[in-house]
């Protein structure tokens, strides 16, 4: 509003008041002079708080455009310094400042001790560990340590499923002992890749973690798949290496989004033998502790039957973790019976729901029970196996947190670097 204005509505205010006092008596004739100017008096004055309006409102719209103006260059400021801080993270990878060449060799020399494992004779007399336990078997193989490489680029928290190329042909039928002969020749070759699968939160879709599975893949190429795969390397104890090797790469994966400023999450199966593996422990919360804000971005699951299984001596190396910063999520629920408690006790912040049993009328009020004791507290329920929209539909119109499955995408390979 101009001064001009602000002049022209003020003799005009005064201009009209002083006119109807003066007037207003000889247009009545009956009227008390002192009324007339009363009146004027009146006009003046709401004259004054209609400029006042007019000039708070006007006062108003231009603090908001300036505080607009403001936010942009807040915004333009934070956009630059994350440009920044990239080109500083690219300069500390190529020089080893923190975080970069220096870290790399440490996860590299880490996978190195975890596959040099495996040249360790096997004990002639050792019988076949039972699945579950919570000892590791020493292997043998000969196996070579792992050549240097740098860590799997991810280029943005959605560029593998747009990129990265078709998925492998599945090995074909073969025995127990064929299987373990490809794991084997797999870890001696570094042939333990990574898939990912997103969980979307509901009903936005929008992707919020994902979840990191192995694959064995064979000397021609070929994927062998966990449901193979799995119960043979437990028994033999080769499970616990596969899960570090898995651990660290996932790592690598969290830092390179946290470097490109994607804020996305990851959750990664840890089995009982990991757990269990001191050696391996010690020196991975090492290097989490030189990553701390690496930390609340990685989700350990569990499933059901491994923490009871695990009892607490389980429970005691979670409540470790805990203490670090990390949490956890517990999947392949089958027993609705939960102690709601002790998830929270041990930092159990995500539950896993198969959609079958989300679904299964005669769950309904078990489902509802679990739900209502959950209610209010920090933990997130995950139904997974969503295939289609149909059996999305009554999922979100109950109003479940998140969702996985094949709907929201399928485990895909993590991208490489060219």
């Amino acid at each position: 509003m101009t001064t001009l204005f602000h002049a022209v509505y003020a003799v005009a205010t005064v201009v009209a008041a002083v006119s109807i006092g003066a007037i207003l008596p000889f247009l009545r004739p009956d009227m008390d002079p002192e009324v007339g100017w009363l009146t004027g008096a009146v006009v003046l004055l709401a004259g004054g708080l209609v400029h006042e309006i007019i000039a708070r409102q006007e006062q108003e719209r231009a603090t908001a455009g300036r505080l607009d103006s403001l936010q942009q260059t807040v915004e333009a400021l934070a956009d630059a310094l994350a440009r920044q801080n990239a080109i500083l993270d690219e300069a500390r990878n190529g020089g080893g400042g923190p975080g970069g060449y220096e870290t790399v060799v440490q996860e590299v020399k880490l996978l190195q001790s975890l596959v040099g494992r495996l040249t360790e004779k096997r004990r002639q007399t050792e019988a076949p560990r039972p699945p579950g336990s919570l000892t590791r078997k020493p292997v043998d193989s000969g196996v070579p340590f792992l050549a240097p490489q740098a860590p799997q680029a991810f280029a943005s928290p959605r560029a593998f499923e747009d990129e990265a190329p078709p998925q492998a042909a599945l090995a074909p039928p073969m025995n127990d002992a064929s299987v373990l002969e490809v794991v084997r020749d797999a870890l001696r070759a570094d042939r333990i890749d990574i898939y990912l699968q997103p969980i979307v939160s509901l009903p936005q879709r929008k992707h919020r973690f994902y979840e990191v599975f192995s694959r064995v893949r064979g000397a021609d190429g070929a994927l062998v798949m966990p449901d193979r795969y799995l119960d043979i390397a437990e028994r033999e104890g080769l499970i616990a290496t596969i899960d570090n090797m898995l651990l660290v790469r996932c790592v690598q994966l969290i830092r390179e989004t946290e470097r490109r400023q994607h804020a996305i999450g990851f959750v990664s199966n840890i089995s009982a033998a990991t757990l269990s593996d001191a050696d391996f422990m010690k020196h991975f919360l090492q290097l989490m502790a030189q990553n701390q804000a690496l930390v609340p971005k990685l989700v350990f699951e569990l499933s059901q039957e491994q923490l009871r299984a695990g009892g607490a001596v389980t429970m005691g190396i979670l409540s470790q973790l805990a203490r670090i910063g990390f949490r956890f999520s517990m999947d392949q629920v089958t027993d609705l019976d939960i102690d709601v408690d002790s998830l929270l006790r041990h930092d159990f912040r995500y539950l896993k729901l198969d959609r079958g049993l989300v679904l299964d009328p005669a769950m309904a009020s078990r489902i509802a029970d679990l739900r209502r004791r959950i209610g209010g507290e920090p933990i997130d329920i995950i139904v997974e196996k969503i295939e289609t929209e149909d059996q999305l539909a009554p999922i979100v119109e109950t109003g479940f947190d998140f969702g996985q499955g094949y709907l929201f995408g399928e485990p895909r390979p993590s991208r490489k670097p060219a």
